[in-house]
Formats: structure tokens, C-alpha cells, sequence
């Protein structure tokens, strides 16, 4: 019984590490509003963006590149490529910190026309 376990295992984990590849190649969905630039955090809630003083709005969100909230203060002084939004206010509300893919993409490739 061991023996036809075997190829069945097998089996189970090659779908299993194909599932979980699949999953980390999830392409991300920006807006059609979203910017490009690089951002390091200087004195909470400010940033530098490209050269330029901007604020983070207060419900803002930063995701990394693994897709995962981060938040500000763990970032450090660090600069990153970004793709983000601004609020009405004209406030930083969503950050998406680039993987090499994306940052070697045109900010207008990666767009979704169809999302504000």
C-alpha cells in the first residue's frame, strides 16, 4: 500500500507547488489614476516623491512588493519606486512598492482604464 501511496503524494505536491506558483504571479491591478515616483518616507506623514513634499493621507496604504500591507515607519529612509494614487485633497492614499517586473514596465502598460 506504501508503494501506490508514493506516486499519489508525489502527485499531490507537484499541484500543490504549481497552486502556490500561480498564485505569486498574480499581475496587480492600478488605477487608471495611478502615478509613478520615488518615494522615501522623511517625517511621518510626509514623504519625498520624486523631489516633491507630499503627505500621507490619514487612511492611507502601502503594499509591498509581496502584496502585503506595510506599515510607514518600517520602511525606514529607504527610497522606493512606487506606483501610487492621491486623494481629493491631493494626499498620498495608496502606495505600491515595485518588484524589478513592474518597474521595468511603462506606468501607462500597467494602468486599469476601467478602475478610479
Amino acid at each position: 500500500m506504501s508503494a501506490t501511496m508514493r506516486p499519489i503524494r508525489l502527485l499531490m505536491f507537484f499541484l500543490l507547488a504549481t497552486l502556490a506558483f500561480s498564485a505569486m504571479a498574480i499581475e496587480r491591478d492600478f488605477p487608471a489614476t495611478t502615478l509613478r515616483g520615488k518615494m522615501t518616507i522623511t517625517d511621518y506623514p510626509n514623504v519625498t516623491m520624486s523631489g516633491n513634499v507630499l503627505r500621507l493621507s490619514p487612511g492611507s496604504r502601502i503594499w509591498n512588493t509581496q502584496q502585503l500591507t506595510q506599515i510607514p515607519s518600517s520602511l525606514g529612509s529607504d527610497t522606493y519606486l512606487v506606483n501610487y494614487t492621491l486623494n481629493v485633497q491631493a494626499d498620498i492614499d495608496r502606495v505600491w512598492i515595485l518588484t524589478p517586473d513592474e518597474a521595468s514596465q511603462k506606468i501607462e502598460a500597467q494602468r486599469n482604464s476601467q478602475k478610479r
